[in-house]
């Protein structure tokens, strides 16, 4: 590796391998239950009795259908009734996910029917170098099945463009149909792996048996790379991705070059803020409310589902952490979160996307998000909150709201203040939002941990400090 390559943040770098490693909300999961066990996290589980069990001083995580994970630590003289300061993120972002029945094959090439999830800037999966990450539902020998993890580190889809020559307005208004136009290709069509409708359909396969749905050089590498036969994969979520890691550029690794940087960015950051902060002599005195973060599946396509922001994730804590009515009233009104999730950069090609006073960049800080219709929750008190707390740590805050003329986006945050407690919405700014390669901030990565590591530390203090009746 160059010096070139090697300069930059040392926050960047690790937010670099941390998107490297997930392709997937799954695959994100795991890596960020890696890193809270190697800071002695204690991982509990949603159907044990474990409220019973915590201790004043300990840290405890629990993930939620692979793709969801909460994590939280319990100060030295906690008792029910205590606020809860969360940070609250997701791990999606929009992809293209294989479909139950995804085997075709037309004009001589095997292809990979896959449907779109979220709202992508689809016109940039064309001709990227693509390949498949999931999970897949495997029987063992013993006849038990389970759920692991793949990804297959190599280039094998891809959608191609049209040639100009055959398209020739493409320059102009290049449009195309997601259903007809979008199915990538695998390989190329032979005898022994594309055999006719007859020879695939098996009238006495069992509802589990998924053989005749994909393609069978598909199940194979799936097969090869968990080391099991195919016809031990019973079900499977793969998704689409593209294999350019991530990486620092610019002329001085300014920015971060990567998929996926809404919302694994916050995410990243959130993860590596509670862990460092549960590890430090700031954590053996805190005195105060519990701390978490919360790492939600589904926020792209609206956050309602078992592992989305919209679940009982959240309630559930509370209400384990202070069971009774009264305690769990007492611990709502002291709690706070920050939702996190990234903000548009102005751009220097469209300037008149943003309002001219609002107008974030890259690298200049944390992102208060504002939106008077509550498109975002911030409000001033949680405006103020961010603020002092970016203040102890000397960084910058910058703020953003949508022009009156354009529509406002929204996040975890809305959803989450239902609950009834004190929210605010945040983020750091990148360009290319929803693009299979985004543009974000090499040292907004650290200013992002700085803000939740102010927050695990200091919240209650502050909270002490301010009186809103």
């Amino acid at each position: 590796m160059t010096m070139m390559q090697q300069s930059g943040p040392e926050a960047a770098h690790k937010l670099l391998d941390f998107v490297n490693a997930s392709p997937t909300p799954f695959h994100a999961v795991q890596a960020a239950s890696a890193r809270l066990e190697k800071a002695r996290f204690q991982k509990i589980r949603e159907h044990d009795d474990w409220e019973k069990g915590l201790k004043a001083g300990g840290k405890y995580y629990f993930t939620r259908n692979q793709s969801a994970l909460l994590a939280f630590t319990i100060p030295q003289n906690w008792q029910p009734g205590a606020g809860v300061s969360i940070v609250a993120t997701h791990i999606d972002s929009p992809n293209l996910r294989v479909r139950p029945v995804s085997k075709r094959a037309k004009s001589g090439y095997l292809q990979v029917g896959v449907e779109t999830y979220g709202g992508g800037l689809w016109h940039t999966w064309f001709d990227r170098d693509l390949s498949l990450a999931g999970r897949v539902v495997i029987a063992d020998k013993s006849g038990k099945f389970q759920s692991r993890l793949v990804k297959i580190d190599r280039p094998i889809l891809r959608i191609p463009n049209l040639a100009i020559h055959l398209n020739r307005g493409a320059a102009d208004n290049f449009q195309f149909n997601l259903e007809t136009e979008y199915v990538p290709i695998t390989g190329l069509v032979e005898a022994q792996l594309n055999g006719s409708p007859k020879e695939d359909a098996a009238t006495n396969k069992s509802a589990s048996d998924i053989q005749g749905n994909h393609h069978p050089a598909l199940l194979a590498l799936l097969a090869d790379h968990l080391s099991v036969s195919p016809e031990l994969i019973h079900d499977f979520e793969l998704h689409l991705y593209d294999t350019q890691p991530a990486v620092l550029g610019g002329l001085n690794n300014e920015f971060i070059f990567a998929p996926r940087m809404d919302n694994q960015f916050s995410s990243f950051a959130a993860v590596e803020a509670i862990s460092t902060f549960a590890n430090s002599s700031s954590f053996n005195v805190l005195e105060g409310n519990v701390n978490c973060i919360a790492l939600f599946n589904h926020e792209e396509i609206g956050s309602v589902s078992t592992s989305g922001a919209e679940s009982s994730l959240i309630p559930f804590l509370l209400q384990r952490l202070s069971p009774t009515p009264a305690a769990y009233a007492q611990s709502v009104a002291r709690s706070f979160l920050i939702s996190s999730d990234m903000g548009h950069a102005i751009h220097p090609n469209y300037t008149s996307k943003h309002e001219e006073n609002h107008a974030p960049i890259i690298n200049g800080g944390v992102v208060i998000k504002t939106n008077a219709k509550q498109r975002y929750a911030s409000d001033a008190i949680g405006s103020f909150v961010v603020k002092k707390l970016i203040e102890k740590k000397g960084g910058k805050v910058q703020e953003y709201e949508v022009r009156n003329d354009m529509a406002c986006g929204s996040t975890v945050g809305p959803m989450l203040s239902k609950i009834g407690v004190r929210t605010v919405d945040v983020g750091c700014a990148q360009l290319a939002m929803h693009s299979i390669r985004e543009t974000a901030g090499a040292h907004d990565v650290q200013n992002a941990i700085d803000l939740f590591t102010a927050f695990f530390e200091g919240f209650s203090e502050l909270d002490k400090s301010l009186t809103v009746e």
